[in-house]
């Protein structure tokens, strides 16, 4: 529960709930709906009351539980916050929580009124004083401890949920804000956290279905759950959405939306290609792939509970409710080519070659692996030389500096000893992907996409694809990637 909430409040049926979970033969619930809502759909009065109008207009048809991110912006302040502490800046930390107050005070006072918005302030109240708590202990201690930073950064989702489930309660429509730490368990990885799924369903169980039974809506924090004994953690990048997807599987959903700030996943980002549209439906697959390569839909991660239940799922647009979105299913009817382009400019070429053919490649390569694995860099790319041995992965540059660290550190001996030439880092390269699971075996595919590339005078600098001939990636040069991407849209279109 979350603190500020009516701790007296009972779980009674409401005699205004127009729809209470039902069960099946095997104990899963008939229809249930699990809705997220993500930062910029909660990033004002305006966008909670239409969020809350969601939730209600769903739950006159079926149950709905409600997954809610922080307000947009409201992590980075927190997590600014606690830079400020490390750093012993304490006005710069009353600074941020004095703009943390505000914007979740003046947010309250255009939701609610009288009583339930004095209840509501005094809770916002209590999650901030927690959070300076948290704070002012970094200060004194001049470091940020990896799990005070989990409970720390986890106040941004309790806020928005308290401020919602508030707003729906006053609306008439029953309500209860729940922290994620109370559902959700995890291993002790602060800060990228993984699922114990048996122990989530277990409190899944106990905490949500005895509400959804009686009609009320539970609204959960995402980002964040808890170990076994109940030390905080989040759950790394996309934690709200990975959320909603865990308890989506753990609760045995019909269908899961995520509503965003764009009206579904499309062929290609808007910014660099004018005619990119929106895709009806793609699959589990293209989805996870085009998130790999830097499209803004669900983490790979999100996608995993849901595959192996064939949980539905729609990327939705709060901003935009007459569009219907996109359906990310296990199977989509398209005609064989690509699906869709995406692209990351802020990443980093890694380039390795042994300084004599005596080195095995292959020990070399996978002790290389070895030390991007230990910084926890992701490998967006990798390709590799037959005759010089030589290779080379791609990385996003925020996880450069600690994928040097581990592999200057891994294959220091090779360097000190000039059996492995000086590691080589070239920034100013972009990634390009083209997805679909049409492009298998589409003969000629290839051949189009590298004219394309090259008729634009752009130099393809690496080329890299899978065994399911699910993505073809290309390396090019920074400055050549808008165009790029423009041309193998216009070709695969």
């Amino acid at each position: 529960m979350l603190r500020g909430e009516r701790t007296s409040r009972r779980v009674s049926r409401p005699a205004n709930a127009s729809v209470r979970a039902t069960y099946a033969s095997d104990g899963s619930m008939n229809n249930l709906l699990v809705m997220k809502f993500g930062g910029t759909s909660m990033g004002s009065a305006e966008r909670i009351r239409v969020a809350a109008k969601i939730c209600a207009g769903q739950k006159t048809r079926r149950p709905v539980v409600a997954v809610v991110s922080a307000m947009s912006k409201v992590t980075d302040l927190l997590l600014n916050t606690l830079r400020h502490a490390e750093a012993g800046d304490r006005p710069g930390i009353e600074a941020n929580i004095e703009l943390l107050a505000g914007r979740h005070l003046e947010t309250c006072d255009e939701l609610l009124e009288g009583e339930r918005r004095r209840q509501a302030t005094s809770g916002i109240r209590a999650l901030i004083a927690d959070f300076g708590r948290i704070a002012h202990g970094m200060l004194m201690l001049g470091e940020r401890p990896p799990r005070s930073v989990d409970e720390a950064i986890a106040i941004g989702e309790r806020l928005s949920a308290l401020l919602i489930a508030e707003y729906l309660e006053s609306t008439g429509i029953p309500a209860r804000a729940i922290n994620g730490s109370d559902v959700i368990v995890t291993d002790a990885v602060f800060g990228n956290a993984t699922p114990i799924m048996a122990e989530t369903r277990k409190k899944a169980d106990q905490v949500l279905k005895p509400l959804l039974s009686v009609g009320i809506i539970p609204v959960v924090t995402g980002f964040n759950g808890a170990t076994v004994d109940g030390r905080q953690t989040t759950l790394g990048r996309g934690g709200s959405d990975f959320s909603a997807s865990i308890l989506a599987a753990v609760l045995d959903a019909s269908e899961l939306y995520i509503w965003t700030d764009v009206d579904g996943i499309m062929s290609a980002d808007p910014r660099s290609v004018a005619d990119a549209r929106v895709l009806d439906a793609v699959t589990y697959s293209e989805a996870a792939e085009l998130a790999y390569n830097g499209a803004k839909v669900l983490h790979p991660r999100t996608l995993a509970p849901l595959i192996e239940r064939q949980i539905p799922i729609w990327s939705k647009n709060s901003f935009h409710l007459e569009h219907p979105g996109t359906r990310i299913t296990s199977t989509v009817e398209t005609p064989p080519g690509p699906r869709a382009v995406t692209s990351m400019a802020d990443v980093a070429l890694i380039s390795l070659e042994p300084a004599s053919l005596a080195v095995s490649s292959a020990r070399l390569m996978a002790r290389a692996l070895e030390a991007l694995a230990d910084a926890n860099a992701e490998v967006l790319a990798f390709t590799s030389s037959s005759y010089r041995q030589s290779f080379c992965f791609l990385v996003r540059k925020e996880e450069l500096s600690s994928a040097m660290k581990c592999l200057e550190s891994d294959l220091a001996l090779e360097l000190t000893h000039g059996y492995l030439k000086p590691i080589e880092v070239d920034e100013n390269v972009g990634l390009l992907a083209v997805v679909g699971e049409g492009m298998h075996g589409t003969p000629g595919l290839a051949g189009r996409i590298f004219s394309a590339i090259s008729e634009q005078q752009v130099n393809i600098i690496a080329i890299a694809q899978g065994s399911s001939e699910l993505t073809i990636s290309i390396v090019v040069h920074r400055d050549g990637l808008e165009r790029a991407i423009q041309a193998v849209h216009k070709e695969c279109r």
